[in-house]
């Protein structure tokens, strides 16, 4: 299981000059490449999301406070738990449709949004090389649009209106998107193996948040399982009914596109 940490549990196979030349890693010759792919705007992007995103999660919860009360607790209780299936889910969705379908090349999207996930399968561990910013700041991008929508309720609604018709649901939204926010944070300590802080260590080991030992099943190539990444209670049940299998077949049924076939072609790089 080690191995998985540098790279696929099956190896590609390849003739004794390609082999000296692959290496799973940072020095992975696909690796090099969509790293550099990484831009100045991409980073003036990723700052503006992240300072905009923690700006509007700390006044959402500064009123959620300011409204709550302890008969709502049952319901807070009950949209946490919910948030975190959700965003599990979620996170699997976003994480199977990148690492299985699309291609660096696609305008845009491709070296903004999946360039990253195919880099992650060939230096799993680049990662935690990435700072706060890189780490969160697409995750950041995606959960704004909500926390904009929540601010914009509680500047325009009284708090008698929000408290009785709004709160509860609101309470799962945020909770929703504070794990949504956090996932490739979370996605970021289960491939980190020193230095972690206690507590989130307690967590992975109370299976609060994706452990380290579970998220390594994903990553035996050719990664076509274990897809959920906040916390990874899903991926067991979804494993089991062939989720992803089935929507993969059904896709290509469909368009005929090959699932991974781009997630295998900067695995092969070797120059």
């Amino acid at each position: 299981t080690a191995g998985a940490e540098d790279g696929p549990g099956q190896q590609l196979e390849l003739d004794e000059d390609e082999a000296a030349c692959c290496r799973w890693g940072a020095q992975h010759a696909g690796a090099r490449e969509l790293a550099a792919l990484y831009s100045p705007g991409k980073r003036f992007q990723e700052w503006c999301c992240v300072v905009l995103c923690f700006s509007l999660i700390a006044h959402n919860l500064v009123h959620l406070l300011l409204l709550a009360r302890w008969e709502h607790t049952p319901l807070v209780i009950l949209g946490v738990v919910a948030g975190a299936l959700i965003a599990d889910f979620l996170s699997g969705l976003v994480h199977w449709g990148a690492d299985t379908w699309g291609s660096v090349e696609l305008p845009v999207v491709g070296k903004a949004f999946i360039r990253p996930f195919r880099e992650h399968h060939i230096d799993p561990t680049a990662i935690t090389r990435h700072d706060f910013i890189e780490t969160n700041g697409d995750n950041c991008l995606v959960t704004l649009l909500p926390l904009l929508n929540m601010a914009y309720k509680f500047r325009t609604q009284s708090p008698e209106a929000l408290e009785q018709l709004y709160y509860p649901w609101e309470c799962f939204v945020f909770c929703l998107i504070i794990f949504g926010t956090f996932t490739n944070q979370i996605h970021k300590w289960s491939h980190t193996y020193f230095g972690l802080p206690r507590w989130v260590t307690l967590l992975q080991d109370w299976h609060v948040i994706l452990p380290r030992k579970h998220h390594r099943i994903h990553h035996v190539s050719p990664h076509e399982t274990y897809f959920c990444i906040t916390t990874g209670w899903l991926n067991y049940p979804l494993e089991k009914i062939g989720f992803w299998r089935r929507l993969e077949d059904l896709i290509q049924g469909l368009t005929g596109e090959k699932p991974r076939a781009d997630d295998m072609k900067w695995a092969q790089k070797i120059k």
